[in-house]
Order: C-alpha cells, then structure tokens, then sequence
C-alpha cells in the first residue's frame, strides 16, 4: 500500500469522483456569488467615499469602482443584506470543507506543473483554497466578536475578498466544462479525483451530500435566529446575541459595547455636565439634553443591525430630527446637508462617523433620547444618540458630544 499522499492510490475513498465535485462546487458557485456581493454592498454601506472616517480601505484605489450612496430605506434593508450574507457563509462552511476534502488528492498530486496550463490551474487552486480559508476563517471570527487576527478585520476581509473571488472565477472558468459533462453523465465516472483502488463504501454519495446538506441546516437553524425575528432568535446559540432577549423592560435588547468598555463616566453625562454642540454655516449652538427634550419630538420604529450579522428587532425611539438639529444653525429642512457625529467615547473604531445628506433629511433620522418610552440607558447611548434607518449599527453614534453639518 502507497504511503505517499502524491500516490494515487493512497486515497481510497470511494466516494470522491467528478460527480460529487461537480454538486458540491454548483452550490458553492451560487452560493460564494451572493457571499461576495452581498460583502460589498455591505461595504457599500458605510459610505467610504463621503468621508476618511468612515473609510476603513483607504488604499482600495479601482477596486472601490462601483461604491453608491446608501439608501435609508427600506429600513430593514442593511438587516436583510448583511444578515444573508453572515448566514450564508456560516451555513456554506460544511460545504466547502467537503468540497476541499473531495478534491485534496489534488493538492498533493506531481509533478506540480505538467504544463503551462496545468501551472496556472495549480497557482489559482493554491489561491482559492488560501483565500477560501483566509475569508471564512476571519469571517467566522468577527462574527464571533474574537478578533484574534492582525490589523483592521475591513480591509483584510476586503482585500482577501477579492482575491479569493479573482481565483473562485477563474478556477470556475477552467472547470466549468469538467462539471457539467460529470453532472450530465453521473455513471461515467473516470478521471484523477476517482480512487484506482477503492475500498467499500459505507455511504452512498448521495447520503454523503445528505450529511453535508444537514450539517449546513443544523448551522443555520442555530445561527439564522441573530439576524431575523422569529422562533430561530432562541435556537441562535451558536452566536454572540442568539437567544432571547438579554432581559425585559424598554432597555432588553442586545447592545455591542458598554458605556464602561468605552470609558463613558456617569459623571460626564449629567444634565449638568453634558452639552451637544451642534455646528455649521459658522454657527454654534450647544444644547443640554432639557434643551433637546424642549424641541419637536418625533418617533420611528427601527431595527440595529451590525457587521457581525446580529441584529434587534424594530424598537420604538424617540427624539429630535437631525434635519431639526440642522435648522438650528442656519438650514432648511430639505436642505439639510451631511453630518459629521462624534461621540464621548475616546478609544476604538467609529468614534466618529459621517452620515449623508440622504440620512439627515430622511424624517425617521433622528437624535435619540428615548427607547421604548423610556429615557436611554448609559449602554444604549444616554444622554443622546443617533438612529438612521437602513444604516450598519456602527454609524448609529451613541453618546454623542458633536455634530457638525456641512459638505463632507
């Protein structure tokens, strides 16, 4: 018996074969399709291109070609884009690992290069599993809020996205043909993935995919539940906000990051400490929260959805427009221009954020003081913080100190 991994005849399983490829890399060819546009319209989202604090990629150069203003409607639209694309590639993960598995005598097979052409199918397999690894892996970790890796977790996965998905087309290019004739003529198998010497099967291929299938159903029926509403939000115990409601009362649904883990003091958001100031068209206006409490109120009923794929259901907040709070300096209401928002938190990322001109004239945009019909909780962004329909959580500001209006 062959004790070498490059010997065909070390692998004996007699399930690998043309066909069971050709299955696994059509769910994947549709599936890693939707993966990819989905991450960047989720890129998208964040709206790079209005302001440097916002850009997480500033380097990206032609590959940011297609970026478009974000919409703030419908409201659920961030919630929905991002959570198929966090379900999505938790749910895919039994099958990649079976498809790298079918196809692992590959990697091992000499001489390394017969040809020019078997070269580069060779460099653009290298490169597909790295990067196949290197997305779902880093992925995997930020949705588990556990960023082990080195440097910024957006322009790794952004960067790494393309590549993986440059190798993903062109291996999908050069096997295409290989695929369709092994799904057409399912008996007909021959070729280098079929074991010269198989041993007896303890499962057919059929039953293989079976296996695979209800792995990536147990995944997404214990993960699905963190991004939509519905019976599913208990079975989530996969994820970091799964379960039910982090308890009850106006203030029980999921947060991302304490006012303590921010160094938000109680002392700094009194009624007597704390001020908005609120800037533009050379005006400043500084507001206490009785001040904004004093202005037209309004209501909207909004989702938070985040990065990591978590997200709550729709919460009443209550509070002023920001297209109100641009009026205050000097602008009509469908004038109202982009915003800068900075917040009393000192360290870690989004500290500040940009929104555009579309979300501070939108009237469900607002500058929140209530939730639920209660005043903010520290953890939930008291004394004010900024709610946007449709926007990533992140750019939703909370302890806001700053907001300055203008072209951006």
């Amino acid at each position: 018996m062959p004790r070498s991994p490059s010997s065909p005849a070390f692998w004996r399983s007699p399930l690998r074969g043309p066909w069971f490829t050709a299955v696994l890399g059509v769910v994947l060819l549709g599936g890693i399709t939707v993966l990819f546009v989905t991450g960047l319209v989720s890129y998208a989202a964040y709206n790079p291109d209005l302001s440097p604090v916002n850009d997480k990629t500033p380097d990206k150069g032609l590959l940011g070609f297609y970026l478009f203003s974000w919409p703030t409607g419908p409201v659920w639209l961030y919630r929905l884009t991002q959570g198929v694309h966090v379900t999505l590639g938790i749910v895919l993960v039994p099958v990649l690992l079976a498809k790298l598995w079918s196809v692992v005598p590959k990697l091992f097979a000499l001489p390394p290069a017969r040809s020019l052409a078997h070269a580069l199918e060779r460099i653009s397999l290298l490169l597909l599993v790295g990067g196949a690894l290197f997305e779902f892996t880093t992925g995997i970790l930020n949705i588990q809020l556990d960023y082990v890796f080195p440097g910024s977790f957006y322009p790794l996965h952004f960067y790494g996205a393309w590549v993986f998905f440059a190798a993903f087309v062109a291996h999908a290019v050069l096997k295409m043909p290989t695929a369709l004739r092994a799904l057409r003529h399912p008996h007909d198998e021959q070729g280098d993935l079929v074991a010269p010497d198989p041993a007896e099967p303890t499962v057919s291929r059929r039953g293989a995919l079976g296996v695979v299938g209800g792995g990536s159903l147990l995944l997404f029926v214990t993960t699905a539940g963190r991004s939509f509403d519905g019976p599913l939000r208990r079975t989530a115990v996969l994820t970091p906000h799964g379960g039910p409601e982090p308890g009850g009362g106006p203030a029980g649904f999921q947060i991302n990051k304490t006012a303590a883990s921010r160094g938000i003091s109680a002392s700094e958001t009194t009624e007597e400490a704390w001020r908005l100031v609120v800037r533009g068209r050379g005006r400043t206006v500084r507001l206490s929260r009785s001040d904004l409490l004093g202005l037209p109120q309004h209501s909207a009923a909004l989702p938070i959805a985040c990065v990591e794929g978590w997200s709550t259901s729709d919460q009443w907040w209550r509070g002023v427009r920001l297209r109100d709070l641009a009026a205050l300096v000097g602008y009509e209401p469908q004038e109202a221009p982009d915003v800068l928002v900075e917040s009393l938190q000192r360290h870690g990322a989004f500290r500040s954020a940009a929104l555009r001109d579309n979300q501070v004239r939108d009237p469900r945009s607002l500058l929140a003081l209530h939730v639920n019909g209660a005043p903010l909780t520290p953890d939930h962004g008291h004394p004010a913080r900024v709610i946007v329909p449709a926007a990533p959580g992140v750019l939703n500001t909370k302890w806001v100190a700053r907001m300055t209006f203008g072209d951006l």
